[in-house]
């Protein structure tokens, strides 16, 4: 399928600026797009109202760029009338369940699903959302239609996605993340036949007006977690921490290439890498919203961490460790460390760790919160089967720590 706009009529089409689709039972329009290129500046911008950098036509466009080999992108933008009202952000994956970590799954997986049903084979999935980042990145709509409206309007085009695939079409589609306070409009989706499951928390630190640099973090902290942390920085201090500008990162990227693959084969999933090329690409085009940190021993680079800046929110992303020097020089717990000095030090509200290790995440004083993805099969009726596999799905079980004097919040 060539880049651009793509169309299909289902009920009549109309020739406008663009070709826009209406679905029966539907309040709107939408066109559908395979390249940030074509999609309409403007009209993007005027649902992306505030700033979402991962729905930033320019982080968008630094995605596609990279990794279009692998990986299908697919947007849509909303009209009511002439008017927009919706974008969304999908990407196609396709993957062999072999590829899959069992044990280190996000969700616990029974013995049932993982021998009988997860065999070796390859699957296609539709997601709307971000498959490199935790969080409301993949829809989101104006005060100009309902919660019902959208939900509604977003599961018809994405069932139009899948029916357009001329060949291999996805198997599922899955909606993710969302947070708590956005589960009373997400539902909605399930009235579209969509099914609800969570998955493992994402911890999330505060970060509190008091705080004015580090030293103030670290006041606010109990002895007992105030003496790890200073321990931690005693085994670390031979790391020298640089933030690395776009050149930096192309200069190490054999070994960041190395460092991050370390990571992601303890990870769940083994499917939409990232490299270097692509953390050099957002460099350059995010500049001081995407911040690259390397972690060196005198001259030889033992770990890196990235971070998207964003309008309250540090969010962590993707890091990578030598893991025979992790315990001896404290590299992960390190890295925490300067991820909170960040936030800090940007003056955001919060710092968004992601999912796994919540004990040490707890250990710098981040907590769990709840988080929702919503999956349907392409098929009706194998779609009725996804529920008793749900059923059998539920998240991790985790341990927090509070490390601080008082409770905070």
């Amino acid at each position: 399928m060539s880049l651009g706009l793509y169309t299909k009529n289902i009920c009549k089409g109309y020739m406008l600026d663009k070709i826009k689709n209406r679905c029966k039972g539907t309040s709107l329009q939408y066109s559908i797009f395979t390249s940030t290129i074509d999609i309409p500046v403007n009209d993007w911008n005027a649902i992306n109202t505030k700033n979402n950098l991962f729905l930033t036509l320019d982080y968008l466009y630094t995605l596609e760029k990279t990794l279009s080999k692998t990986i299908g992108f697919r947007y849509i933008l909303f009209y009511r009338k002439n008017e927009p009202v919706g974008i969304a952000v999908n990407q196609l994956i396709k993957f062999n369940t072999q590829d899959l970590k069992f044990q280190e799954f996000p969700c616990r997986v029974s013995d049932t699903i993982k021998n009988t049903i997860m065999r070796s084979m390859d699957v296609k999935v539709l997601i709307c959302g971000n498959l490199f980042s935790c969080g409301e990145h993949g829809f989101i709509y104006s005060n100009k239609i309902t919660a019902k409206e959208a939900f509604e309007n977003l599961s018809d085009a994405l069932r139009e996605i899948r029916k357009t695939e001329k060949s291999d079409k996805p198997s599922f589609i899955l909606l993710k993340e969302f947070w708590p306070s956005s589960f009373a409009k997400s539902d909605y989706i399930k009235k579209q036949d969509f099914r609800e499951f969570s998955i493992d928390v994402n911890m999330v630190l505060e970060i509190h007006d008091n705080w004015e640099t580090f030293d103030d973090y670290l006041s606010s902290m109990k002895t007992k977690f105030r003496t790890r942390t200073k321990k931690s920085f005693k085994k670390s201090e031979e790391l020298i921490i640089k933030d690395l500008n776009a050149e930096e990162i192309d200069d190490y990227k054999n070994t960041i290439d190395t460092l991050y693959l370390s990571v992601i084969d303890k990870a769940d999933f083994k499917i939409g890498k990232l490299d270097a090329r692509t953390f050099k690409n957002l460099k350059e085009t995010l500049k001081d919203s995407f911040v690259f940190k390397g972690y060196f021993l005198k001259d030889i680079l033992v770990g890196f961490t990235s971070a998207f800046v964003l309008k309250d929110a540090v969010e962590a992303n993707h890091i990578g460790i030598d893991y025979s020097f992790n315990k001896s020089h404290s590299i992960y717990q390190r890295m925490l460390y300067e991820y909170v000095d960040l936030a800090i030090s940007r003056r955001v509200r919060e710092l968004r760790l992601g999912r796994t290790a919540e004990i040490i995440k707890s250990s710098v004083g981040a907590k769990p919160v709840e988080m929702k993805l919503y999956a349907r099969h392409g098929n009706s009726i194998s779609n009725q089967l996804i529920k008793p596999l749900i059923e059998l799905i539920s998240p991790s079980e985790y341990e927090i720590r509070n490390p601080f004097k008082l409770q905070l919040g």
